[in-house]
């Protein structure tokens, strides 16, 4: 086998998703898809249709005339569902794809807010018009209040406190879940929501 050909039919593969090509597909026969089977059936000589049942043995012998590779995109279908493609270019473009999901995607923080059963008001203020612009910028916020020692005895408190809380960050998130018991720390996460635009006043 000429070393080109060897490494056109078996790319170096690359750290991230692996798909079987040409002669590493084992399976006896693949379903084709793809939108360029009506140019390639010119150069084949053969009419294909995309969704087709071929034997995967005779699609990897038209590799060569199209110089085209017979990728596996579906390894678990029934049969595997293949497209002629180059291979190079499919990565690529896999890769182009994904890069752009995350650059959609929200990245959501988890910031922390401490409080203590005694906290005085002018702290709880301090605390919560922070934990409003963390919500602003759709962050999650953890607020949490610890209890030392014998202040463990002062649950209720703790439990108005986080309820006080919630209902100052009504119009910026919500909670996820009530507020919980995790060892000496009573914790809540509000997430992040829509600002409730405010009635104008007469």
């Amino acid at each position: 086998m000429a070393k080109g050909r060897f490494r056109r039919r078996y790319p170096k593969r690359e750290v991230g998703p692996f798909f079987r090509i040409n002669e590493q597909i084992r399976t006896p026969e693949i379903r084709l898809v793809g939108d360029n089977l009506e140019e390639l059936s010119k150069i084949i000589g053969e009419e294909l249709e995309s969704g087709e049942v071929y034997q995967t043995r005779q699609v990897v012998s038209w590799t060569d005339r199209v110089n085209l590779d017979l990728v596996e995109i579906s390894p678990n279908a029934k049969p595997p569902v293949c497209k002629l493609t180059d291979y190079k270019k499919f990565l690529y473009e896999k890769k182009r794809k994904q890069k752009e999901l995350k650059a959609k995607a929200v990245k959501t923080i988890l910031k922390e807010i401490r409080f203590g059963p005694n906290t005085d008001d002018h702290d709880f203020d301090f605390k919560t018009r922070h934990a409003k612009g963390f919500l602003e910028d759709s962050n999650k916020v953890k607020a949490y209040v610890h209890f030392y020692g014998r202040s463990i005895v002062f649950k209720d408190r703790g439990r108005d406190l986080l309820a006080r809380f919630i209902k100052e960050l009504e119009e910026y998130g919500a909670p996820e879940s009530p507020p919980k018991m995790e060892g000496k720390r009573m914790i809540v996460i509000m997430v992040p929501g829509k600002k409730k635009k405010k009635e104008p006043k007469e």
